[in-house]
């Protein structure tokens, strides 16, 4: 049997390593009445994983969905590191060519931060699609991407450098890139941030 490890928590759910493998479980949460808790978490858990499958079938890497029921996720555990410990304009150009896969695909990421992208033998693999949902909007688009600049512009050095890099990936992939671009422009001048 091999040794479970949490290293992952958040407000939705545990992260456990199992040996070469990784379980997300989705807790319970007692302030929502108890039929009502245990349909969001089976639906959002059932969602998360049909999400990264038609991820994976889009050409976006993600760990491998080994088996699901109704709260938990047990999937390939990916060795890697983060990308936000060694994020540069090369990594952030393959960061927006597959961002632009996924966008194609009509799936928005919904928390696409240089926290859940990991570099893994020179490959990128996301992770974390417990807020994705399928939208092929600008809006919803846009917002994806500036929720990845505004991690950049908060957490990284050469920023700029970084965004512009995205952005040629991004524009590789996507035949929407430029608009949903000046999409994020729009969010940005209004202040959203979500």
């Amino acid at each position: 049997m091999a040794e479970c490890l949490e290293i992952g928590r958040g407000a939705e759910a545990v992260v456990i390593r199992e040996g070469l493998l990784v379980r997300k479980r989705r807790l319970a949460k007692s302030y929502r009445v108890a039929a009502l808790d245990l349909v969001i978490r089976q639906e959002r858990t059932m969602m998360e994983s049909r999400i990264m499958a038609e991820a994976r079938r889009a050409g976006v890497p993600t760990p491998i969905i080994r088996d699901v029921d109704a709260f938990d996720l047990q999937m390939e555990f990916i060795d890697g590191i983060r990308l936000k410990s060694v994020v540069s304009a090369p990594l952030s150009d393959m960061v927006g060519e597959l961002v632009g896969r996924l966008h194609r695909a009509g799936i928005v990421h919904g928390d696409l931060t240089t926290s859940n992208i990991m570099l893994r033998d020179g490959r990128l693999f996301f992770i974390d699609f417990g807020l994705a949902y399928h939208d092929p909007g600008l809006e919803a688009q846009g917002v994806d991407v500036h929720v990845y600049f505004q991690t950049l512009y908060s957490t990284h050095d050469q920023a700029a450098e970084l965004v512009e890099a995205f952005k040629d990936g991004y524009r590789r992939s996507y035949e929407n890139a430029d608009e949903v671009l000046a999409r994020v422009e729009e969010i940005k001048s209004r202040g959203r941030y979500l």
